[in-house]
């Protein structure tokens, strides 16, 4: 509580005072600023550092105009104008943050606690918003995922297997030697022949050593495409060969439960792209000046 409240509410630091030796007044008081604005963390710079953060990544040394890329600019109220095309623009105009209805820090404390994978319900008692603006902004951030590398297909010994939700199927492959994965939704259960064909021609190099479970949807996988087939029979206890991408996808779960707690059919590929890219590129996720730098950025106009 700010020292300001305290002192209305008609109560000292030190004195000692409890609730129920205060009068209702003050205790009105007390519950009506119970909730407090916003936890306070070394991690988080202030207003005008995260403002300059951002100034920097856009524009770098000089600000200019996003529409003609003019230096002729001033600043008019809370935002600017260029004086060659007289275009008015806001810091974070042509970019996904325009529009943005929340404080810079309060931005920043979202993206903090997005990139440390913090559940939803502890992300909404830090920065005291709702459970639909949590969503929404973790929606927001999830689309602008940096993926420098998500046309390079999976080469050496790639694993690969699928599991299953409720409405949805879902096909990965890890790159056992590159440590990277990939996956991909599949909007129904009924996983045929030609879906994880489709999936191998796409993401698999020729010529790699593919390693399956015996399913029947794999049978005869390396006449379609050229790759060295092997197979584990699981019912026979064999999981040497599958053993990584079986637990890929013990990890996913509980990255979904512990973060989103559940996930619908609609959502499930962003989720999956944000588990994908956090595996493949962790250096992205460790702060959120990282990821600002490798995701914002201004979109061209005419």
């Amino acid at each position: 509580m700010k020292s300001c409240q305290v002192a209305k509410a008609g109560y000292t630091k030190g004195v000692g005072t409890d609730l129920k030796n205060m009068d209702n007044e003050s205790v009105n008081v007390i519950n009506k600023n119970k909730s407090a604005p916003m936890y306070k963390f070394r991690q988080i710079p202030s207003e005008c550092q995260i403002k300059k953060l951002v100034k920097k990544i856009l524009f770098g040394t000089h600000l200019h105009c996003p529409r003609c890329k003019s230096r002729r600019v001033y600043k008019s109220e809370n935002r600017y104008r260029c004086r060659d095309c007289r275009r008015p623009f806001s810091m974070t105009s042509n970019t996904w943050l325009n529009n943005m209805k929340i404080s810079y820090e309060k931005f920043y404390l979202i993206l903090w606690c997005w990139t440390n994978n913090l559940p939803i319900l502890q992300t909404m008692k830090i920065t005291d918003l709702s459970e639909i603006t949590i969503r929404e902004w973790f929606d927001k951030l999830r689309e602008h995922i940096p993926d420098k590398h998500w046309l390079t297909p999976l080469k050496g010994t790639v694993q690969m297997d699928e599991t299953f939700f409720k409405k949805a199927a879902v096909i990965a492959a890890k790159d056992v030697e590159r440590k990277r994965v990939v996956m991909r939704v599949v909007p129904h259960t009924n996983i045929g022949k030609n879906n994880i064909a489709q999936f191998v021609v796409r993401r698999v190099e020729p010529n790699s050593k593919l390693c399956t479970d015996g399913g029947s949807v794999y049978k005869k996988i390396e006449q379609i495409w050229p790759v060295d087939h092997q197979t584990d029979i699981h019912s026979k206890f064999e999981f040497g060969l599958t053993s990584e991408i079986e637990g890929l996808f013990g990890n996913m779960r509980t990255f979904i439960r512990r973060k989103y707690h559940h996930v619908t059919s609609s959502k499930l590929p962003g989720i999956l792209a944000e588990f994908e890219s956090n595996f493949n590129h962790p250096e992205y996720f460790e702060n959120p000046t990282i990821f600002l730098e490798n995701s914002l950025f201004l979109v061209p106009t005419c």
